[in-house]
């Protein structure tokens, strides 16, 4: 009887320090300043052991911060080429759908409330489907409150509404000229799709299908002059999120990069000016450089985090492989500025009673 008693215990004495092993080395994984050699029970896949890693990753902090709002960069391949995107298509890389909701149900786990799709263009994959299962996932699997889609509308249907707009709560399409000549300048445009046009089309859907409809607008060299006023009272977003143009080295700036933005840069005092003369739209949420760079925190293809603190992103490593905590230490994440900003608001469309 004793035997037997001591076995079981031995037992599970193997089981706790197996496990405890197994914590450890993803711990000193993530802290290591230089990558450690991985125990052959815990090798690779070889989509995550050809992702490119920062040479040196540092801690920014000590408290861990947790990720109720995430950006999820699944794509960056677009059929648009604007000219200061800072999420350029440097890969075609996406991740199989059920590592996906994986990597979802993680995030979820450690605390998040709200996932936003972004790319890219997010419905350039399987036409919209490769999304829409992510957004029905979230929302009926995961049961997130809020679920949303920064788009540039050009390859939405109506069909996808119909399949997938009762999962959606926010769907931003970025428009950042009413003048279509504006738009060819910038990139935001591909054929003679009339950008501005399609917009229109898509805010009718949103009130169709009951999907609350937000609009994006980076301000650039190109913009900073125009009166946007009277076209966002007619479309009345929930948010007009005005955002100033950023430079991400090796993204929209340098000599690795895929665009040379440079030419849309404007001044603080530019962007100001912009501000100042909307400042009675009521739906309007100003973003500087500096409220964008630290307050965001965004996966990239391979579900790495990417720290923008240093003017570059620079990935943490994925959330596969060492998990939501370890790999956010190294996001760069101003927690408080996320708060500042007003990164957290009424995001559910449940909560916002909508005169659909």
């Amino acid at each position: 009887m004793q035997l037997t008693l001591l076995a079981r215990l031995l037992s599970v004495g193997r089981a706790a320090l197996a496990a405890l092993r197994g914590r450890l080395c993803a711990l000193c994984w993530s802290l290591a300043p230089l990558p450690l050699p991985l125990p052959l029970s815990l090798s690779l896949p070889r989509w995550r052991d050809s992702a490119p890693r920062p040479q040196r990753e540092q801690e920014w902090d000590n408290t861990t911060p947790t990720p109720t709002s995430v950006n999820y960069h699944f794509t960056r391949q677009c059929n648009y080429k604007c000219g200061f995107c800072f999420h350029t298509a440097k890969t075609s890389f996406v991740l199989p759908l059920e590592e996906a909701k994986r990597g979802l149900a993680m995030l979820k786990e450690a605390g998040m409330e709200k996932i936003n799709f972004s790319g890219g263009e997010p419905f350039i994959q399987d036409r919209g489907e490769f999304v829409g299962k992510m957004v029905q996932f979230c929302k009926q699997e995961l049961e997130l409150p809020s679920v949303s889609i920064v788009s540039n509308g050009s390859l939405i249907r109506k069909q996808w509404f119909e399949k997938y707009g009762e999962y959606l709560d926010i769907l931003a399409i970025s428009c950042d000229s009413f003048d279509e000549d504006v738009n060819v300048l910038i990139g935001r445009r591909q054929g003679k799709k009339n950008h501005v046009e399609n917009l229109l089309k898509l805010r009718q859907w949103c009130r169709e299908y009951a999907v609350a409809f937000k609009i994006n607008s980076v301000i650039n060299r190109f913009n900073v002059e125009e009166d946007m006023n009277e076209q966002i009272k007619v479309l009345n977003p929930v948010r007009w999120k005005v955002f100033q143009c950023l430079l991400i080295e090796g993204e929209n700036s340098g000599e690795d990069a895929l665009r040379e933005a440079e030419k849309f840069v404007i001044s603080d005092e530019d962007f100001d000016r912009f501000l100042d003369r909307h400042k009675g739209v009521s739906c309007l949420v100003p973003e500087s450089n500096q409220k964008m760079r630290d307050s965001y925190l965004i996966l990239d293809e391979y579900m790495r985090f990417l720290n923008c603190r240093n003017g570059r992103k620079e990935p943490s490593k994925s959330i596969l492989d060492v998990g939501v905590e370890a790999a956010i230490k190294f996001s760069g994440f101003d927690e408080k500025m996320f708060l500042r900003r007003g990164g957290k608001y009424v995001w559910s469309k449940a909560d916002m009673k909508l005169d659909w």
